[in-house]
């Protein structure tokens, strides 16, 4: 067993484990700490607590301190640092004429390195801007061109449902989203219907995927032959959440009737349909 810390960086980050090194640390509270790209500052999630070996990648970088007054302040005058990094790169992009859009700037709290994020559709060419910028701010730029779900994630926003993007409330990892999930889930392959407001695929398809696929074992398909109450039929639809069956019935074609999974024998379950998936549906998966 190891004893660690979780600290998270970004409000809804990644949680990343770290040597408490003999100190106690309470959750809530911020600690500066060593990590890959130098001195960090963050928000402890996990307090100090014992897990096995085989859980974290050796070695642990240190906790350096509890963070003081004086290491929030510098956070604070970072962040105005960065609105003004901000506006000065816009103007550097448009002076060179970049085909690129700028999200966020980050400086890290030694101010050793500025970290500018950016989305644009194909490749850019910015190593003149990098140049620019590193005379201007004179020390380390770094430009990282991200995804829109990542741009999504940083600005927030409210999804079609009406809430806060689950990407900037709770979500700290995006999880692969497929065109699969919308159809075992019975929903139409409409782009409008099945896409977030960054324009890929909506992450909470991925929520009730397990339970979906739970239920297709057990429920038959539409064209499935079953045995009824009221004699043999095929189905001619199905709610999967309900459990509820609409089937033809053999002796009475026009006229179907409904029963519940329960109630109907399978003699011969129906292919899985084969839906031609319009391209502009396949363009929302995240590639």
């Amino acid at each position: 067993m190891i004893e660690i810390i979780g600290v998270r960086f970004k409000t809804v980050g990644k949680i990343y484990y770290f040597s408490p090194d003999e100190i106690q640390v309470s959750a809530g509270e911020y600690v500066v700490v060593e990590t890959s790209r130098g001195v960090e500052m963050g928000l402890t999630v996990i307090p100090n607590k014992e897990i096995p070996d085989e859980k974290i990648v050796p070695p642990l970088k240190k906790v350096i301190r509890i963070a003081t007054p004086e290491d929030l302040a510098k956070v604070e005058e970072n962040k105005k640092k960065e609105k003004s990094a901000f506006r000065i790169c816009e103007e550097k992009i448009a002076a060179h004429k970049l085909d690129m859009k700028l999200v966020d700037v980050e400086y890290t709290f030694d101010e050793s390195k500025i970290l500018f994020y950016f989305t644009s559709d194909g490749r850019v060419d910015f190593r003149e801007l990098v140049k620019e910028l590193a005379s201007v701010f004179r020390t380390r730029i770094e430009l990282r061109q991200i995804g829109v779900r990542d741009e999504a994630k940083m600005l927030g926003g409210l999804g079609v449902c009406g809430r806060p993007f689950c990407c900037a409330t709770f979500l700290d990892e995006f999880q692969p989203v497929s065109i699969k999930m919308a159809k075992e889930q019975y929903l139409s392959l409409n782009p409008v219907k099945n896409s977030g407001t960054c324009g890929r695929l909506m992450c909470c398809l991925k929520y009730e995927h397990e339970a979906y696929e739970q239920l297709l074992k057990t429920t038959p398909r539409v064209g499935a032959l079953v045995d009824t109450p009221a004699g043999r039929g095929t189905v001619s639809e199905v709610t999967l959440l309900t459990g509820q069956l609409k089937v033809s019935l053999v002796k009475n074609p026009e006229t179907p009737k409904v029963f519940h999974k329960s109630e109907v024998k399978l003699l011969k379950d129906a292919l899985p349909q084969k839906e031609a998936i319009p391209p502009e549906m396949r363009a929302l998966e995240e590639k």
